[in-house]
């Protein structure tokens, strides 16, 4: 009894948290380096980028891209520690975890939020946002960045007293938050949009209107050093900011649908900040000057704001957006005088625990996978007895296909990733053609194998877009280029991807072109689910 009675009344101190917070972060960013994973979607974009940055060439002038090459940045530096392979990929997302979680913990602290609140908030971060995210991919690290800008510039805006730190913090949130812009321009813009309202409310309340000059001011610097040396290039064409070739991807009726049809969470959170309006309208003056408590409640709302513009014009994958649960969590729960008592030892461990139940679903898959992958007997089913898992045979097929015909591959770029047999036979098949062994062979790879480049060792085209996607990575004058190029029959071997439910994710015009002037050699599956994509390889006729 006196055991269980020290258990119920243990209440931890503010450094058992910090070490605690610590711990848990860590823990959860570094479960991927012990898993294995399937090929991911869209990773060859992660891996090419990344690679032609540690090969040394230059965006805009080598290679084109419709955004900034911010994402690129920390996968480049892991290929030059550990070598360019997916499983390097892996390791720089842990890193982007981490940094992500510290920065949410450090902008929490600004708040001053009580440390068993910050634990649990920290707890629900990693959970409903980060944990999941495996690899790197722009719109999780546009985020990221958004987050660790936000963080420095909650640092200067409650630093009373001009000083040497204080606008290192500044230099610092810029820098992020420009970041975060040069990663993709719509999270980016949303971002410096929420910082720059967070400055004019502390610039107006507490009279520092100068704060918003040096803001300005040192966003400007980073502007000029990372854009105005490009110009000279292509970068005007490349860079999307709406104009020819691209287009917005602002659709009012977009915005209208995602917002009624959809945004549950989001239109649940926002409910509760107008209720908190609510509550606050007695004595608005006293909230609205009391700067620490209308700051959060101005970034939730904003946090908020952003998640529902963020999904409708970055929708892939569909919940890229969900950073805003923690911060709501947080919020709402520092209202209360219950979050006080999340320290005590019992009330942390049921608050954990109703976290985890609540988001089980995200880890949830992959334990199955795992249970599966071992005891393969569990997944088969009576295909007779109708249920949920049998009453539609594309899911019985899917799961066929996808569960029992997926292995690893020997090629080193791709270790420890899994992809359909067929995808790994392929890649086999092409390893011993005479046309890839040969020296310095002409190949062209419009699909997502990507990390073949380093495999077979040949030389990646300059003055090429980064990607295929044509009206996103490349347009009718890089179609019309590769076109003259296959009709010149420049290529040794081309690799093409079919994705028949993508618009032009490969361009159809390509193909067509391949299929008159070059020779079918192979196809084989592509790395994808479902499984009814597939990649061709052309040879020349001759």
């Amino acid at each position: 009894m006196a055991l269980i009675n020290r258990i119920s009344h243990f209440e931890f101190s503010k450094k058992q948290i910090n070490v605690l917070e610590v711990l848990l972060i860590i823990a959860f960013a570094v479960i991927p380096l012990f898993s294995s994973f399937p090929y991911r979607v869209n990773i060859f974009l992660s891996w090419e980028g990344a690679y032609r940055l540690y090969l040394g060439q230059i965006p805009f002038k080598d290679f084109g891209i419709p955004m900034g090459f911010g994402y690129w940045l920390i996968p480049a530096l892991f290929f030059k520690l550990f070598g360019p392979y997916m499983l390097s990929l892996l390791k720089a997302q842990v890193f982007i975890n981490i940094i992500s979680a510290f920065s949410f913990s450090s902008i929490l602290k600004s708040f001053q939020i009580n440390s068993g609140l910050r634990l649990t908030s920290i707890l629900l971060f990693l959970i409903s946002y980060s944990f999941f995210n495996f690899w790197p991919w722009y719109n999780h690290s546009v985020i990221v960045f958004e987050l660790v800008g936000l963080a420095f510039l909650l640092k200067f805006i409650f630093m009373e007293k001009n000083s040497l730190n204080r606008f290192l913090f500044l230099l610092g949130a810029t820098f992020f938050l420009f970041l975060s812009f040069y990663t993709k321009q719509d999270g980016g813009g949303l971002a410096f949009m929420l910082a720059f309202f967070l400055l004019l409310y502390h610039a107006i309340i507490d009279r520092k209107y100068l704060d918003i000059l040096y803001f300005l001011g040192a966003y400007a610097i980073w502007v000029s050093i990372f854009i105005l040396p490009f110009l000279s290039y292509d970068f005007v064409y490349w860079f999307n900011l709406g104009q020819e070739p691209h287009n917005s991807r602002i659709h009012l009726l977009d915005f209208i649908k995602t917002a009624f049809g959809e945004s549950k969470w989001e239109k649940f959170y926002l409910s509760g900040i107008i209720f908190v309006l609510m509550m606050k309208s007695s004595n608005f003056k006293s909230f609205l000057f009391n700067k620490r408590d209308f700051l959060f409640f101005l970034l939730t709302l904003g946090i908020l704001v952003e998640a529902l513009l963020f999904q409708v014009t970055s929708y892939t994958p569909p919940d890229n957006n969900i950073f805003f649960h923690s911060f709501a969590f947080a919020y709402f729960f520092s209202l209360t005088d219950i979050s006080a008592k999340f320290k005590k030892l019992p009330k942390l461990v049921i608050v954990g625990l109703l976290i985890m139940f609540w988001w089980s679903g995200v880890y949830w898959k992959y334990i199955e996978r795992k249970v599966i992958r071992v005891f393969p007997e569990l997944a088969k089913v009576d295909e007779d007895a109708i249920s949920k898992n049998t009453y539609m045979v594309s899911d019985r097929m899917e799961n066929n296909i996808g569960m029992g015909q997926w292995v690893f591959s020997d090629l080193r770029a791709f270790k420890g990733i899994y992809m359909p047999e067929s995808t790994v036979k392929g890649m086999e098949r092409l390893m011993q053609m005479k046309e890839v062994k040969k020296e310095n062979p002409q190949i062209l790879n419009m699909t997502e194998l990507t990390p073949l480049a380093h495999e077979i060792g040949y030389e990646l085209k300059k003055n090429k877009p980064l990607w295929y996607h044509k009206g996103v990575g490349m347009f009718q004058r890089e179609v019309d280029i590769f076109i003259s190029e296959i009709e010149a029959e420049k290529y040794d071997v081309v690799l093409f991807e079919i994705i028949p439910y993508l618009n032009n994710f490969f361009p159809d015009e390509v193909h067509s072109a391949l299929k008159v002037h070059y020779k079918l050699e192979d196809k084989f599956l592509a790395p994808r689910r479902p499984t009814d994509s597939f990649i061709e390889v052309y040879i020349r006729k001759n």
